[in-house]
């Protein structure tokens, strides 16, 4: 009865034990695997002893190293039968060729590796930069990186390499870690673990085998295994609870290798100080025997100190072999190891089950990624498949994910009410901060402070007027080595502006989180943001963060400060601003895009206008924005992103339309309202019982336009010293142009002349003269100008901070793109003045014209609209008024227009492309303006000219239909 007990106990343990074994996959075994194991024994068996021995060894080329080099190692591939080349530096075209010369001169395909932990870029120029480990690690979102690991895979595979030596797997605990540390993607062996995981699938996905790095853990050292041998003194419950914590879960993802550090655990090897890449115990007892792994084993570079260092009367690569490595990699001395190795196995030292075992282990990964066909990297278009937007989009969106807010006690961020933010930016650090600073203009004005020769902090504005100060920090970007350091000069400037009680202060650190640990107090800092890398997208990210274009996630992946543990995060809302990104993210084909390009060049090439701007938002964010051209057609002074354009009739929709519809919402102004209801001097007038709605509908009957600076002209057609002067003086105080003054007088005459109006016979005729009416109404009831009004309660709150009326009294004039060389009445060129005469004969504060702004402006407002009213944490309007507004009343009388918005027209030729949605919404302008949005798309178009100059008789834009064909590009662009 014992007997029978005791047979079962061990059947049932030996039964445990093989169930285990069986939940360990082959990262190998191929979906043909009858076929994979057929051509593994096949090729094993055609070998010689030479050639099997070779299969073990991977050895280092460098593209830079020329012909010299190249020539070498064929001829080691040749004499040795290598197994593999790991690639080192150099550029990708060169790499690519050396690649297919190798192969060509291998009997059996050669594995190619490289280490790309961050992409190829790591070794190689001309090649994409994916994010460190470090800044992966405060991503909180894991799909992030899996495709960051994915699109890297893609990368490795489109150059001919199949094993990327990553996901590095070290748990980096020591600050002071010379090697690792932004390699790492933490401290928290659950959260590297996870982040690890997921890099390896993305890799996994694409096709590239993938190893896990350094076993059994190199990430609590001060010492670097490349110059001694480092020791990780733990016992075997610690190393169990952190270093080794990763492997057990990747290799249970089908991890296909692990790389073996060089370090001295004695808790692993015994008492006797001994590289774990050279222990039995470690490789076959740990990795093997209790963790179950199946796939590779490298050895890390065998010409490291921390492996040659060791003293033994072995060779060490041998050593290495025998201890259980498949693969060894970067010999010392090849010839004298391969030798080695070789004579090993010759002598019976290495049995031929032991050398079978490694090599068809090598054999079969080699299958699993094709090599068993001779493999050739194709030359052409390397460049454009290691740079696709696709990789760029997955670098925004782990920026996104991934800076932190440490601090932030009074919720300065995200920065709400612009319109009481006197911003100054400082940067500090070795680094440029261009990108950062450009960003944040996009959302606000932003002064540059800059420090003086004295070492004084000096702004445009003294100090004291700023109520918010950014310090930006900005390290290099150039590797996660680098040994930057806040320095004392650096502490010093930080302090001083945080000193400044009068303001808030922000400081943004670009650069590894260890940083942090450089400032001793941060009692004076009111927000605190790591940005972890300063690259542009970097930079560009952290700016929209800071003003709330997407919400605050990320998570401190290690302790940087005693005051900031690993896992430090501050949560902050999304406040839906326009953020900048590609069209891909948007869902938008950039190769059909960019026949907007073409249509503005053309434009340009036809004299349709000297220049333009043009910008493209989708979902809330802008895919396009470009500036065309120059101011005028001497061709002088080139078109910036930044110049303000006259807008013309988007006046209506961008100033007058949004007051009367949150005076509406107020109950202040009511549709059916009249005109003699609004003011009561056109009482008895053919206009008392036009209505808010028909004439905000261009269905009133009223004139299109009444030209009233005719009669202030003499008879000789100038200007009439009755109406002006060429100096403001009592009684002459409006601006129409330089040096031309009109009576104050004329004021009441242009209320006069529209009283004395008759109604059109004809119901729908495009009118300016309602905006005059509802320019007095609402000045009238609000006690304000209306272009103080808007810019207090519309384009300050928004952030359109280059959007206004009376451009001179804020901006250079050399901002500001004329809009005419004007020869029939105020006979100069129109520039910073409105190019409309009768909003100039009313100070340049029309209800219909006036408004100056560059596309960005007009951009973020036709996105509040977008948004139902909603921008930047402000509710401007509620969506059920902008419904109400949005909506043609009079369709059945066949006309197309809503309240105050432009609407597709109803037949076939109008305003559109034809292809916008009902719902769309939009306006143009006389001097070449033109802005539409479609709510169902979700798109924002802004068409910025001056075609009105030199003359505006210039009709060719309005001919060409230029603006809707530009608009019939993005409809086609968009990927169905």
């Amino acid at each position: 009865m014992k007997t029978w007990v005791l047979c079962l106990l061990i059947c049932v343990s030996s039964l445990n034990a093989r169930g285990q074994d069986n939940a360990i996959p082959d990262p190998f075994l191929a979906p043909d695997s009858v076929a994979q194991q057929r051509w593994v024994d096949a090729t094993y068996e055609a070998m010689s002893a030479e050639e099997r021995i070779g299969q073990l060894f991977m050895v280092m080329v460098a593209s830079s190293q020329g012909d010299a080099a190249e020539a070498k190692a064929i001829e080691r591939i040749k004499e040795y039968h290598l197994g593999g080349i790991i690639f080192s530096r150099g550029g990708p075209v060169r790499q690519a060729q050396m690649t297919n010369a190798f192969q060509e001169a291998s009997k059996t395909p050669l594995l190619i590796g490289q280490d790309a932990e961050w992409g190829l870029a790591m070794r190689l120029d001309s090649t994409f930069a994916f994010p460190w480990n470090s800044t992966l690690g405060a991503i909180r979102d894991t799909s992030v990186l899996e495709t960051i690991g994915y699109r890297m895979g893609l990368h490795a595979r489109r150059l001919g390499v199949h094993i990327n030596f990553a996901p590095v797997a070290d748990v980096n605990i020591n600050p002071a870690n010379p090697i690792i540390g932004n390699r790492s993607f933490g401290e928290d062996p659950k959260w590297v673990t996870k982040q690890a995981y997921q890099v390896m699938r993305g890799m996994h996905r694409a096709g590239v085998l993938t190893s896990a790095k350094h076993f059994p853990g190199h990430g609590d050292t001060a010492a670097d295994s490349h110059s001694t041998l480092p020791t990780i003194p733990f016992d075997r419950a610690r190393l169990d609870s952190v270093e080794l914590y990763p492997y057990p879960k990747l290799i249970s993802g089908g991890l296909s290798s692990v790389m073996i550090a060089h370090l001295n655990v004695p808790a692993l090897t015994g008492s006797q100080v001994r590289p774990t890449s050279l222990s039995k115990s470690v490789i076959q007892g740990v990795l093997r025997k209790e963790m179950g792994y199946k796939g590779l084993v490298f050895t890390d570079a065998l010409n490291m100190k921390g492996a040659t260092g060791f003293e033994e009367a072995l060779n060490p690569t041998l050593e290495a072999f025998l201890a259980g490595n498949d693969m060894l990699l970067m010999p010392n001395n090849l010839e004298a190891d391969w030798a080695a190795v070789l004579e090993a196995y010759r002598s019976g030292m290495i049995s031929e089950t032991r050398l079978a075992t490694s090599v068809k282990r090598i054999l079969k990964a080699k299958y699993k990624v094709g090599l068993n066909k001779k493999p050739k990297v194709a030359l052409e278009g390397i460049q454009e498949d290691l740079h696709k937007p696709e990789d760029s989009l997955a670098y925004e969106r782990a920026m996104e994910e991934a800076i932190t807010i440490l601090k932030n006690p009074v919720q300065l961020l995200p920065i709400r009410n612009l319109e009481n933010k006197r911003i100054a930016y400082l940067a500090t650090g070795p680094a440029d901060h261009e990108a950062f600073l450009e960003r944040m203009r996009f959302y606000a004005d932003v002064d540059l402070l800059r420090v003086n020769a004295s070492g004084e902090i000096k702004g445009p504005r003294p100090l004291a007027a700023y109520n918010l100060l950014v310090v930006g920090w900005h390290g290099s970007n150039a590797s996660p080595w680098s040994k930057d350091r806040i320095s004392a000069a650096d502490r010093e400037k930080i302090a001083s502006l945080a000193a400044l009680r009068s303001s808030n202060t922000a400081l943004v650190v670009f650069g590894k989180p260890y940083l942090l640990g450089d400032i001793e107090d941060f009692g004076g800092v009111d927000a605190l943001v790591l940005g972890y890398q300063n690259s542009v997208i970097g930079q560009e990210t952290a700016a929209e963060l800071l003003f709330g274009v997407f919400p605050g996630n990320g998570r401190l992946p290690v302790t940087a400060h005693p005051k900031f543990p690993v896992g430090t995060s501050v949560s902050t809302p999304a406040l839906q601003r326009l953020g900048y990104s590609l069209p891909e993210r948007v869902g938008m084909d950039r190769t059909l895009l960019a026949q907007v390009d073409t249509l503005v060049n053309h434009g340009l090439d036809s004299l349709m206008y000297p220049g333009a701007q043009v910008l493209i938002a989708r979902h809330g964010q802008v895919i396009y924005h470009k500036a065309f051209g120059y101011h005028t057609d001497k061709k002088e002074k080139p078109v910036a992103k930044s110049d303000i354009y006259d807008l013309a009739s988007l006046t209506k929709i961008l100033a007058t339309l949004p007051v009367l519809m949150q005076m509406e919402q107020d109950g202040e102004i009511r549709l059916n309202d009249t005109f003699s209801t609004l003011l009561p001097e056109f009482e008895e007038t053919a206009l008392k019982d036009v209505t808010v709605l028909k004439a905000l509908s261009h269905y009133g009957r009223l004139p299109a336009w009444i030209a009233f600076y005719i009669d202030t002209l003499s008879k000789d057609r100038k200007p009439s010293r009755e109406f002006y002067r060429e100096q403001p003086e009592a009684g002459f105080s409006i601006p129409v142009a330089k040096g031309l003054y009109l009576t104050n007088a004329y004021r009441d005459s242009i209320y006069n002349r529209i009283a004395r109006q008759d109604l059109k016979s004809n119901r729908y005729r495009y009118s300016d003269v309602a905006y005059y009416v509802f320019k007095k109404y609402i000045e009238k009831q609000k006690g304000k100008r209306l272009n103080n009004l808007v810019a207090s309660e519309l384009y300050e709150p928004l952030g359109a901070s280059r959007t206004t009326y009376l451009p001179l009294n804020r901006f250079d004039p050399e901002v500001i793109v004329p809009s005419e060389e004007d020869n029939y009445y105020r006979y100069q060129t129109i520039r910073g003045y409105v190019h409309d005469m009768g909003a100039a004969m009313q100070g340049g504060v029309g209800g219909h014209a006036g408004l100056f702004s560059d596309a960005v402006g007009v951009a973020k407002i036709m996105q509040m609209y977008l948004q139902g009213g909603y921008y930047g944490g402000d509710r401007f309007l509620e969506s059920r008024t902008i419904e109400k507004f949005n909506k043609c009343y009079f369709c059945k009388q066949q006309v197309r227009r809503g309240v105050g918005f432009d609407k597709p027209q109803l037949e076939d030729k109008g305003p559109t492309c034809g292809c916008v949605s009902p719902r769309s919404f939009g306006h143009s302008g006389f001097t070449g303006t033109y802005t539409w949005a479609d709510p169902d798309e979700g798109i924002v178009y802004v068409f910025l000219s001056n075609r009105t100059y030199p003359s505006a008789s210039n009709n060719l834009l309005v001919r060409s239909a230029l603006r809707t064909r530009i608009q019939q590009a993005i409809y086609d662009s968009l990927i169905n």
